[in-house]
């Protein structure tokens, strides 16, 4: 063999052995809050573990895990933190409790809709803030997924009024448990996610919330009560989000960050496109079933949304007066951008009521 083609030779086995280690460079074990195979783990979860392996040509595989297989459902945060796993995948909606400033990005009444939301998250500085509280906790912050508005609940009892509320037992989360407790009198309890059809079906509760329409047609919500209650005043929309611990998203290959970033924000656009598509035809299906689907008036709406605000503004202030003002800051500019879009959106074309 000449020294030229030794040379082609040598320079082809280094970039196979090169392109080689490059395949599975990065594995992240990733468990959810959410069951197995659920509208929430296969949009979101598994979307963004193709969107993964697509953009970064294989370097890095994602995992997925359903609820309780690595960590128990509801402490998906607490297992990256303490190194049980690499990343996880979980809702701020689980955190509220813990410090409320993430109900700023869990959805709350008289909130922003999808629509407004995606766009501040992505325009508007939101993906930012967010990625300011998880640093507080060590983390990096993927968002994966951001949802239409959900059913407000499937009920075994009519809901029209505040009065209905009163001693509702609902299983619910978030800032909607606070505020359906604290303003109507309602009994909110918090179950995991495996846990909710079951419980409805036996009477263990009066109510419950968990997702979009899409989301809990394939759970038979709309089989086990005999009423749907709409619009999704609760949780106008939600966010989801992959967290890793700094240190391992530092420890990427600099070419490698930009594309995971690329397929978390693909992941969330293509999901939502993919709520909107999927509820039209999950309402069309409850429209249909022997469930009644009741609308709320837009006075009872108002009201549920005025408290909505109260609430999380009474949070911001109590928050600052504990010498932890940032709630009070973010949710300021959360609402300014709330009421930019509101002035100035009309010359849009949206159709439906």
């Amino acid at each position: 063999m000449t020294l030229s083609l030794k040379s082609v030779a040598i320079a082809g086995a280094l970039s196979l052995a090169a392109s080689t280690a490059m395949a599975q460079d990065v594995t992240w074990r990733v468990p959810t809050s959410v069951p197995e195979g659920s509208p929430f783990y296969v949009n979101f979860l598994e979307r963004f573990a193709d969107n993964t392996e697509m953009l970064t040509d294989g370097a890095v595989e994602i995992q997925p895990f359903g609820a309780g297989i690595l960590v128990p459902a509801l402490q998906v945060y607490d297992g990256v933190r303490d190194g049980i796993t690499e990343a996880g995948h979980s809702t701020p909606s689980y955190l509220v409790n813990q410090n409320p400033i993430n109900a700023i990005f869990s959805g709350f009444p008289g909130g922003m809709g999808p629509e407004a939301y995606v766009t501040w998250i992505y325009e508007g500085g939101g993906k930012d803030l967010l990625q300011e509280i998880r640093s507080e906790d060590g983390f990096k912050s993927l968002i994966v997924g951001i949802g239409a508005s959900e059913i407000m609940a499937h009920a075994n009892k009519p809901i029209r009024t505040a009065e209905d509320l009163k001693g509702l037992k609902y299983r619910t989360s978030g800032p909607w448990a606070e505020v359906m407790k604290d303003y109507f009198g309602a009994v909110p309890t918090v179950v995991p996610p495996g846990e909710i059809y079951t419980l409805l079906e036996r009477k263990g509760v009066d109510a419950i919330e968990w997702a979009t329409p899409s989301a809990n047609l394939p759970e038979g919500f709309h089989e086990a009560a005999p009423y749907i209650i709409t619009p999704g005043v609760h949780q106008p929309t939600f966010l989801w989000e992959v967290v890793v611990k700094q240190e391992t998203w530092d420890a990427l290959d600099d070419a490698l960050k930009p594309k995971l970033e690329a397929a978390a924000e693909l992941t969330t656009l293509q999901s939502l496109m993919n709520f909107y598509d999927g509820d039209m035809k999950a309402m069309e299906t409850f429209r249909a079933s022997k469930a009644e689907v009741i609308e709320l008036d837009a006075a009872f709406q108002d009201e549920l949304e005025a408290a909505g605000i109260d609430w999380i503004k009474k949070k911001a202030e109590a928050e600052k007066a504990e010498g932890r003002p940032r709630m009070s800051e973010m949710l300021a500019e959360y609402l300014a951008y709330e009421d930019r879009w509101t002035a100035q959106s009309g010359y849009l074309i949206r159709n439906g009521n």
